[in-house]
């Protein structure tokens, strides 16, 4: 084997059929995303610290852009608290 096919990994499960990063995102998905679990992720929806999702034919799927802008603005640690972070989306 060559050595760049050495290198080379083989590309496995949703990456492999798509040619860039998806626009949306399902809920596990969106969790694993903001580094959280899904349980942990519910209730950041709940409490309204993360975006709502959108529907697609009853499908629930995250928008990464509105992930983003609501990951942004989450205060850092030390920082005083600012108001809802979805407030501004």
């Amino acid at each position: 084997m060559s050595q760049a096919g050495a290198t080379r990994e083989k590309v496995r499960g949703p990456a492999r059929l798509l040619p860039c990063a998806p626009r949306g995102l399902r809920r596990e998905q969106a969790a694993a995303y903001w580094g959280v679990s899904p349980t942990k992720w519910d209730d950041l929806v709940t409490a309204e610290q993360a975006p709502k999702p959108r529907i697609c034919d009853g499908i629930k799927i995250w928008d990464v852009r509105e992930l983003d802008d609501a990951f942004d603005a989450l205060p850092h640690d030390g920082a005083p608290p600012k108001g809802n972070p979805l407030d501004e989306l």
